[in-house]
């Protein structure tokens, strides 16, 4: 007899347990009927007979309930507003499915549907002014052709790209390589709410997990699966952005790779990749080319926001937007260092917040960096 009523219990938990990797969960979804269920009922002896399932995978299973509370990660969930996502789900992102051993769930936060089409926006931490400047203008200008942007809520290219697309009133999802619960980095808290509000969180880890060597190339090929393309904006040869970009060729998806200057590291991942075929990416338009979309199948535009002609109303600011706010003098171009020693507040509290008055309209970030006041 079923430890479960409810095939989607059955999935959270095989999903949660340590130690068993997408491969080995559709191999034995598939060899033990698709019902997941039918994995909990199986003895191990037959759970073994399913290759890459040994005698610590079966125990593992078998004695589920000593690595998983299933019910406090149902309470969790309810608290927070997740839910989880199986294959059956219409909800599901549908060219996920189609990559290789696709996870059998994902956690969502966030009310996106994944209804059409996505493109990944991917690229280094430690970036250039220009690569930010880059991310930032393509998320937008994806998001208002009527895209959703996706990528990872990284330090760098992930946060311009998705600040992009927020400032263009479109839609963002973030596919994050730990828990839904844990916001990775920290500082981008706001932008992880913001994303939430407006578009969707995605994680294949269950609450608590941290992020490692492991989950990040896994949260990669989520990026790239649930996307009809990739762009990469700035990466080294090394960068954890060329393991996106491989795992997009290799279920069929397009590439795009931004060239940069030949004597910048940040640039050389984007150069190989060209070298080795991606499509060398200079506007929007070379990805709705290639997509087919110039011939009107492109997704329906978003309308455009109005620009920003009022002045602020500053009653309706916290504390310490109004604080930032007020630091800047008229026609004032500051940076964020400046900032933080005018106010006496950490700089990552200074980033964010600054990053929240960007989304109002009340200060514009420059492609060097800095910030200025937007007044009426």
């Amino acid at each position: 007899m079923s430890d479960f009523a409810d095939e989607r219990d059955a999935l959270l938990v095989l999903n949660a347990l340590p130690n068993i990797g997408p491969i080995t969960l559709n191999r034995l979804l598939a060899e033990l009927g698709g019902d997941a269920r039918e994995v909990f009922s199986a003895g191990t002896q037959r759970l073994q007979s399913v290759k890459g399932v040994g005698p610590a995978i079966a125990g593992t299973i078998a004695a589920w309930r000593e690595h998983f509370d299933l019910e406090r990660e149902r309470q969790k969930m309810a608290a927070s507003g997740a839910t989880f996502l199986v294959q059956g789900d219409d909800e599901y992102p549908k060219l996920l499915k189609e990559i290789h051993d696709p996870p059998i769930g994902l956690y969502r936060k966030g009310p996106y549907d994944f209804a059409h089409p996505c493109i990944a926006v991917v690229g280094s931490r430690r970036t250039t002014l220009y690569g930010q400047s880059v991310a930032k203008k393509l998320g937008e200008d994806l998001a208002r052709l009527g895209f959703c942007v996706v990528s990872g809520l990284a330090r760098g290219i992930d946060t311009a790209a998705h600040e992009g697309a927020l400032l263009a009133g479109g839609k963002t999802a973030a596919v994050v390589g730990c828990g839904i619960d844990i916001v990775y980095p920290p500082e981008n808290l706001e932008l992880y709410r913001r994303i939430e509000e407006a578009g969707a969180i995605l994680s294949e880890f269950p609450f608590g997990r941290r992020a490692d060597r492991q989950s990040f190339p896994m949260r990669n090929r989520v990026v790239a699966g649930i996307c009809d393309a990739t762009v990469v904006v700035e990466t080294d040869v090394n960068g954890g952005s060329m393991i996106t970009a491989r795992f997009a060729g290799e279920q069929g998806r397009l590439v795009f790779a931004v060239p940069g200057r030949i004597d910048q590291s940040s640039s050389k991942g984007c150069h190989q990749l060209i070298r080795d075929g991606a499509i060398l990416f200079t506007s929007v338009d070379d990805i709705l080319e290639e997509l087919s979309y110039l011939n009107g199948l492109r997704p329906q535009a978003i309308p455009e926001k109005p620009p920003y002609t009022a002045g602020p109303n500053i009653g309706e600011l916290t504390d310490e937007e109004a604080t930032i706010f007020n630091c800047f003098e008229a026609g004032e171009i500051v940076d964020v260092d400046t900032l933080a020693r005018r106010t006496s507040m950490p700089a990552c509290q200074i980033a964010s917040t600054l990053m929240i008055l960007e989304l109002k309209r009340l200060v514009a970030k420059r492609a060097d960096g800095r910030f200025e006041a937007v007044r009426a």
